[in-house]
């Protein structure tokens, strides 16, 4: 028998590493041998390109354990082993946009390409981008298909594209640049069912010509999964009269999930929603309304108790002035406004008992990006209470709060995978330079201005799998922190990843906020 060369491992922060492999076709069966023998502290498994991400609860199992654990389980696995998934066959209209200009970029007629490409078996070799976007790559397809130069702003659900060596289809309208050859209405992506993603990695897939559906291929997929309003708990609870700039409900995300397109979405600063929680008797992981810069106003349908932390701004109930940090009634009738905040830039606002709203993945987190969760709130939707408070409120906070500090924040940075695709003046760069937080900052990541990051190698880097607080370099040498909504995979270089607990501060960073690097103590 002749074994696989052992995979490299890569750092990925202080949670995380990526084992990498000679080429995609070793990805696969390095993942099936890593999940036939996952144990409990292992939180994800991310197959990509060249690698498998792994993410684990350093409170479960220590990292160089997992590390230990996964060089062991990849060590007999087989070159092209592990089993056939299983075959999922999709109908599909050839009737896309760009099926003719790809047919004449490869130099063939379309009915040869159409012929070609529903005769290939097709399998998954993974997943990202959006939640049930499977990347399929076939022995019998020879193209490399190059991308459109200038992407569309929106490609509809249900559309199938080429581009590289890889076919995929889109379960939700999103912006994207793949050529366009067909349609399929197939349910790529519920995440009510037992498995959400249809075409999942290993997965094998046909596609299926069959006449146009019609409708542009309105896929009953993500696109039609996002509740219009918050709440599904009947009964009274809270009314928004003014969501302010932006106001979704979040709790501490839906881990898990990344393996098929999934980000852990939740809370941006959970230590802060962990905060108000506790104020009020409710599990830390229950559900509250994340205000981003202030404005909320909204009216309680009965009387409840409230609690607002994070962001710095004025509070009041009724009219009268609030201290954050602490738990208050909330009186029938009663409106509760936040003023613009002062100092950070995400408050959050728990009842006890937690709030409601459609759970999908087992939480209730509002993903924009993705469209899983509730909807962005909205004047006049109102949002449900449930009834989970376990202790009684507390006589007094549980620590010591004040302000967030959001003028020059220190953020402790691990080491990343692809530190050596960055010139050696670089790194010293990343960490003597004081980097801003530009307008470009948002719940899927933080845009920073500052120095360019020289790189010494320019190709492409095939994707493999991203955590939250990666700094991906993209060609501009400047790089982006990803946040809670960030893509699970991406093809930009990860230098270093800030910490846990920096990705809190990076939460109430403002447009403007002054940050400096230091080095992460090395984790154990």
């Amino acid at each position: 028998m002749v074994s696989t060369p052992a995979p490299r491992v890569r750092p990925m922060g202080e949670r995380a590493f990526l084992l990498e492999v000679g080429a995609l076709d070793d990805v696969l069966p390095l993942h099936a041998a890593l999940a036939a023998a996952r144990p409990e502290g292992v939180v994800d498994l991310v197959p990509a390109a060249r690698t498998v991400l792994v993410r684990v609860d350093p409170r479960l199992l220590p990292l160089a354990s997992a590390r230990a654990w996964a060089l062991a389980a990849a060590a007999d696995t087989e070159p092209g082993g592990g089993s056939a998934g299983p075959l999922v066959e999709l109908d599909i209209a050839y009737d896309g946009a760009d099926l003719d200009s790809t047919a004449l970029l490869l130099g063939i007629g379309a009915d040869d390409l159409v012929r070609r490409h529903s005769a290939a078996e097709w399998r998954v070799a993974f997943t990202g981008f959006a939640p049930g976007f499977g990347y399929l790559v076939s022995d019998d397809w020879p193209f490399d298909v190059p991308r459109l130069d200038s992407p569309r702003t929106r490609v509809p659900a249900g559309a199938v594209g080429l581009a590289g060596g890889f076919a995929g289809a889109y379960p939700r309208d999103t912006p994207g640049g793949w050529r366009l050859i067909g349609t399929t209405t197939a349910p790529l992506f519920d995440p009510d069912a037992a498995s959400p993603a249809l075409l999942a990695p290993g997965t094998r897939v046909r596609f299926r010509p069959a006449a146009r559906a019609g409708g542009g291929g309105a896929s009953p997929g993500v696109s039609g999964r996002v509740s219009p309003a918050a709440a599904e708990a009947p009964g009274p609870g809270i009314r928004i009269l003014e969501p302010g700039l932006l106001a979704t409900l979040q709790d501490l995300g839906r881990e898990g999930a990344a393996s098929v397109g999934v980000a852990v979405s939740g809370a941006l600063d959970r230590a802060a929603l962990r905060t108000a929680n506790r104020l009020l008797g409710n599990p830390e992981d229950a559900a509250a309304i994340e205000v981003t810069m202030g404005g909320l106003r909204a009216v309680a349908e009965t009387d409840l108790w409230v609690a607002v932390t994070g962001a710095w701004g004025a509070v009041r109930i009724a009219g009268l002035a609030a201290d954050p940090y602490a738990a208050h009634p909330w009186p029938a009738g009663a409106e509760l406004h936040l003023d613009w905040f002062s100092h950070g830039a995400r408050a959050y606002v728990a009842v006890r008992g937690g709030l409601d709203g459609r759970t999908a993945l087992g939480s209730r987190a509002t993903d924009l990006l993705a469209g899983l969760g509730p909807a962005a709130l909205r004047a006049g939707a109102v949002v449900g209470v449930r009834d989970d408070a376990r202790t009684p409120i507390p006589v007094a906070p549980p620590a010591a709060w004040g302000a967030p500090h959001d003028d020059e924040l220190e953020l402790e940075l691990a080491p990343g995978p692809r530190a050596e695709w960055f010139a050696p003046e670089a790194l010293t760069t990343l960490y003597d330079a004081v980097w801003t937080v530009s307008n470009h900052a948002d719940r899927v990541g933080a845009r920073l201005d500052g120095p360019e990051l020289a790189r010494v190698r320019t190709g492409e880097l095939p994707s493999e799998g991203m955590v939250p607080g990666a700094l991906q370099v993209p060609p501009s040498g400047r790089p982006t922190i990803l946040l809670a909504d960030g893509p699970v995979t991406g093809g930009y270089p990860v230098i270093a990843v800030v910490t846990a607990a920096g990705l809190d501060l990076v939460a109430q960073a403002r447009p403007g906020t002054r940050i400096r690097f230091r080095h992460a103590r090395p984790p154990v």
